[in-house]
């Protein structure tokens, strides 16, 4: 059984191939980065603020962030309460609600394309800073187990986007998904 309770960069590979859930939009999570609070890239680095306290609470609620005045980000704080520990859901291979994720991006993309970066994602599922702080399992956002396990070895690489923590090998991926974000990797 994957806990959330756990290090984020333990959590993080353990969510691939789960499934977010939030109303009618589903997407199994194919990407995802960890970060932690000794880390510099991470938001908590610099210890609890009004912006960042969800990180420091319970693991298993959502921590969505605006960033660069037009994106949002979520994440699954995970880890011990106090902690400051997340993981970033970078991307998900949409299941279900795929026209409302269409609408939501006023885009005519292919489905791949509609939520392969954390942007695209909260945008197609409809997550801004109203979800932050929400329990996951509670009202209209879960994270399901299917039965789909993890992939036995998933792509590891560093972290995109970041300006330091960069050596940090911290993203991983589900092999050869055409949903995967930029900087699609070619191996672990």
């Amino acid at each position: 059984m994957w806990m959330l309770a756990d290090e984020a960069p333990e959590v993080a590979p353990r969510l691939l191939n789960k499934v977010l859930v939030v109303g009618p939009c589903r997407g199994r999570v194919v990407e995802v980065e960890a970060y932690t609070s000794d880390d510099p890239a991470s938001h908590s680095f610099r210890g609890p603020t009004a912006r960042t306290e969800v990180m420091f609470g319970r693991a298993g609620r959502l921590y969505v962030y605006f960033t660069y005045g037009m994106h949002h980000c979520a994440n699954i704080v995970t880890g011990r309460r106090g902690d400051g520990q997340a993981v970033l859901l970078r991307a998900v291979a949409p299941l279900a609600g795929l026209a409302l994720m269409a609408q939501r991006r006023g885009a005519q993309e292919r489905p791949a394309d509609l939520t392969n970066g954390p942007g695209k994602l909260c945008q197609a599922f409809g997550l801004d800073r109203s979800w932050d702080g929400v329990v996951l399992g509670r009202g209209d956002a879960s994270l399901m187990d299917d039965g789909v396990p993890p992939p036995r070895r998933p792509l590891v690489t560093t972290r995109v986007g970041i300006r330091v923590g960069t050596d940090r090998p911290w993203r991983w991926c589900v092999p050869g998904d055409p949903h995967v974000s930029r900087g699609r990797p070619s191996g672990s």
